[in-house]
């Protein structure tokens, strides 16, 4: 049996440990069978650290994250996410707290084909309150960072499968997230715009107060992480740093 969700954490004040998870767990039911996604996963992210999720297909990053930014529920276990556990929050309070402290990376780009790329990366903004032309501005100033410059009024339909997924970055970057967690984020780039793109979502990272966690395969950018932290079978499996990765290797 799964234990029952808790959130009776002392308070994060000043938030260091910008994520801390204890025995999280997730079960996904199908009719009579019940899929165990996380087992008991744990989980510290220290404000002004970049870390990699690593491990096979199955093995719960994708549910893990989903559940730190709050847009799914978790089964058991404490959460704490700058301070607040997203699951004590109503739906309303919760959407919210989604819009001023996280920005996700979704695997799947998530545009509106019907808005021009300026206004897909403006979203996060225009749904906080700014208005839609300050908030296009400040989108296009992210365009040109993920190297989509005088593209901004470009139909997201016109636009290659690595563009699309800049516009997604530039969408999640806009707002300044306190938390920004990214779902293979260089699946759809090539290495040169792929390690330019993760090199931007790192210095978010590396901010004050800011924290990046990071699903991916992609061993061409573990070098850019504080940590890569591999899951099993629902769990942690184990903790690198890219100078042990190198060590290793060497």
């Amino acid at each position: 049996m799964f234990s029952k969700v808790e959130s009776n954490m002392t308070p994060i004040t000043t938030p260091e440990i910008a994520v801390r998870a204890s025995g999280v767990e997730k079960v996904y039911v199908s009719g009579d069978t019940n899929v165990v996604a996380l087992r008991g996963a744990d989980l510290e992210v220290h404000c002004g650290e970049v870390v990699i999720l690593a491990g096979p297909s199955g093995c719960g990053k994708t549910s893990f994250i989903s559940i730190i930014a709050g847009l799914l529920a978790r089964d058991g276990g404490k959460l704490e996410v700058m301070g607040e556990d997203p699951q004590a929050l109503s739906t309303e309070a919760r959407t919210a707290w989604r819009l001023r402290t996280v920005g996700f990376v979704f695997q799947q780009f998530n545009l509106i084909p019907t808005l021009s790329i300026a206004e897909n990366a403006a979203i996060p903004l225009i749904l906080q309150g700014m208005d839609r032309r300050s908030a296009c501005v400040k989108a296009r100033e992210l365009l040109n960072q993920v190297g989509l410059g005088g593209r901004e009024q470009s139909s997201p339909v016109r636009l290659s499968g690595g563009q699309q997924q800049r516009v997604a970055i530039a969408r999640a970057l806009v707002n300044s997230p306190k938390i920004l967690v990214c779902d293979e984020p260089t699946s759809a780039l090539d290495g040169a715009t792929g390690l330019r793109v993760m090199e931007l979502v790192a210095q978010v990272g590396r901010m004050p107060g800011r924290a990046v966690i990071v699903v991916s395969h992609d061993d061409r950018i573990y070098h850019l992480a504080d940590r890569i932290i591999h899951m099993d079978d629902g769990r942690i499996d184990r903790i690198e740093t890219p100078a042990s990765l190198r060590n290793a290797h060497a």
